[in-house]
């Protein structure tokens, strides 16, 4: 009988714990992710088609108009005040660690580390966001781009080759392999990608800046989209 109310007892405390640890994610910033009503649906396309068109003030005060305690505002209020350069960018994502955008976090805090120079930390921010969300894209060619900027290029090509097969229209990672071949001085293999990946000549020529700037500075910025 002891041992039974022992053996209760410690499901009791591991219940307990694991509703703290759900709390404690929630109050760090993890929620459900709460579904946009319509009106806040319109007002956050509003801010995107805004973003795109190159207008981020625009877009930013569009989604002021909208309560900050929706994840889906917070994520787009960071990425718009990363592209501004303003401060606010770092604690918004940081308070969607934990929550159902989390992967996005990281991969804008990875952002915010490369562009201050930072390929340490990017790279542990870019390693916990694929862990999160394998199959986007973008962050494997973001990943691909630090690890590149690391030297540790066979990683890199795998990160490159994985986002041009979850996503073959997408011109970023064809570029950067051509860029790494370039780095590696291996001009056969870059003149095959840029026929094999139909780059276009101003492509090419981007391919060439960034394994220059590699060669001249040993790292390369993230793309700031």
């Amino acid at each position: 009988m002891k041992g039974i109310l022992v053996f209760t007892s410690l499901l009791l405390l591991a219940g307990c714990a694991g509703q703290q640890q759900e709390g404690l994610a929630q109050w760090l910033g993890g929620s459900s992710c709460t579904k946009p009503d319509a009106d806040q649906q319109l007002a956050l396309s509003m801010a995107d088609e805004m973003l795109n068109e190159g207008r981020p003030h625009a877009s930013l005060a569009h989604l002021e108009k909208l309560p900050e305690s929706l994840d889906q505002v917070r994520l787009r209020k960071a990425k718009v005040s990363r592209l501004l350069g303003l401060a606010e960018a770092e604690p918004l994502y940081r308070s969607l660690l934990g929550g159902c955008l989390a992967a996005e976090a990281e991969h804008g805090l990875g952002q915010l580390a490369s562009a201050r120079g930072d390929d340490v930390q990017a790279l542990q921010n870019l390693q916990r966001a694929v862990r999160l969300a394998p199959t986007d894209e973008k962050i494997r060619n973001d990943l691909g781009v630090v690890l590149m900027s690391l030297g540790r290029h066979e990683k890199a090509r795998f990160e490159f080759l994985t986002a041009l097969e979850l996503k073959d229209d997408d011109p970023l990672p064809a570029v950067n392999l051509v860029t790494l071949s370039l780095l590696q001085d291996n001009w056969q293999q870059a003149s095959d990608l840029v026929a094999k990946l139909r780059l276009k000549p101003a492509q090419f020529a981007e391919a060439q800046a960034r394994a220059q700037q590699l060669k001249a500075t040993g790292r390369s910025a993230l793309p700031m989209g």
